[in-house]
């Protein structure tokens, strides 16, 4: 069975191609800088141990452009995998945001769609770039099934005390402000995982997972019990470029004695904040540049970022009632060892101690970086979004055969 996977941004599309039940994709790929000059595709093809590498450069004037393209290169004579854009039987597609309304992947209908375009104002930078994403596919790959996986989705368990906030009840009633959190495809992901390797689907785990954007998720049996981002993505973590928690009195104190409008203090939080802001680099590599140099700045700013992360595997340890593994992923979790040194250093109260030497190993697989005899297990788990997503499409059409009849 033929799926495809669409992860749409607000300038780019990532993509990859499945044919399952076999989980490595046979091709991926790129398309940056949609409705820009110069627009670029990468498109990888993938056979055995062997990766060819298609570049291109054209204008693209907008998603729809881009998305052909891969299709062209999809059932091109030379590199293409299938003949024509109809032998795609389901596009996955990554929705960022769902709401309450959804719980699990779900088949989209134009019911469907209409709720996602509903929540566009609770992920305005997201939510539009993946309907988009979602219009164009129906227009390409026409026989295709469409199937909407929410990162929102995985965090539907939390119980109420964890998403509510305590303003009045009618905000949450009939304007649905409340705790959903994010990274939710990523967080499942690897909660899956460990799960199998700890062989105890009764787990208690803090999955942690850092890149641009950082969350936290602490998980009870494979359930999601409760998470940093809140009811937007800014919430938590100090981040590449957004700020992580902050006192609300800060907004207010821009807004009326600095003279900052809302739209300022909106990019000031999201886009001019976090490891940015401290530094002027949103990227560990250029921070830990910086440390080695002597940038004191850069040094405070990492110790920050560690910082934040111990707060919450205390405050998490202690909503769990125990810990038995500590999970690190994505780009930043998953290569930078000296911030998982930092971060897991002077825990060993909470029974989590790091072996130096295990940390420092470079690795694509699952590995274990605790002490032997460390009563908490520090895993490392590289996350796999799309492998998610696609193993998520693959199970609910298993479960309804009749959709693609």
């Amino acid at each position: 069975m033929n799926i495809f996977i669409i992860n749409s941004g607000s300038s780019s599309i990532k993509y990859q191609l499945f044919k399952m039940p076999n989980t490595k994709p046979i091709c991926t790929g790129l398309v940056e800088r949609i409705g820009l000059e110069n627009s670029i595709i990468t498109h990888k093809l993938l056979k055995g141990d062997e990766e060819k590498i298609i570049r291109k450069t054209m204008d693209l004037v907008d998603h729809e452009a881009g998305l052909q393209q891969v299709a062209e290169l999809l059932t091109d004579k030379e590199v293409g995998v299938i003949k024509d854009p109809r032998e795609i039987e389901a596009v996955g597609h990554r929705v960022v945001h769902g709401g309450e309304s959804f719980a699990s992947t779900t088949m989209i209908t134009k019911e469907v769609k209409a709720e996602i375009k509903k929540l566009f104002s609770l992920a305005p930078l997201h939510n539009p770039a993946n309907y988009l994403g979602i219009e164009v596919a129906e227009k390409i790959f026409t026989l295709a099934k469409q199937i909407a996986v929410f990162d929102t989705a995985f965090h539907q368990t939390m119980p109420p005390v964890a998403y509510r906030y305590a303003i009045p009840q009618s905000f949450y009633s009939e304007r649905g402000i409340r705790a959903y959190g994010f990274h939710g495809t990523s967080h499942k992901y690897v909660t899956a995982k460990t799960l199998q390797y700890l062989k105890n689907d009764k787990a208690k785990i803090i999955t942690i997972h850092l890149g641009n954007g950082c969350s936290m998720t602490a998980v009870n049996a494979g359930v999601s019990i409760d998470t940093s981002m809140g009811f937007g993505p800014l919430n938590g973590l100090i981040m590449g470029t957004r700020s992580g928690d902050i006192d609300p009195s800060i907004i207010f104190h821009l807004v009326n004695q600095l003279g900052y409008s809302l739209d300022q203090v909106n990019n000031l939080l999201n886009k001019q904040s976090g490891m940015m802001g401290l530094t002027g680099f949103s990227d560990m590599r250029d921070i830990l540049k910086g440390i080695a140099a002597g940038n004191e700045q850069a040094e405070l700013a990492y110790d920050m970022y560690a910082y934040r992360i111990k707060k919450y595997i205390g405050s998490y340890a202690a909503v769990l009632n125990g810990l038995d593994a500590i999970v690190f992923t994505a780009g930043v979790g998953e290569n930078d060892c000296a911030i998982r040194q930092m971060i897991c250093a002077e825990m060993d109260f909470l029974g989590i101690k790091l072996d130096e030497e295990k940390n420092k190993v470079r690795s694509a697989s699952l590995r274990e970086i605790n002490t032997d005899d460390s009563p908490v297990k520090i895993l490392v788990v590289p996350t796999n979004e799309e492998l998610e997503i696609v193993e998520q499409c693959f199970e609910l059409i298993e479960k309804q055969p009749s959709v693609l009849s």
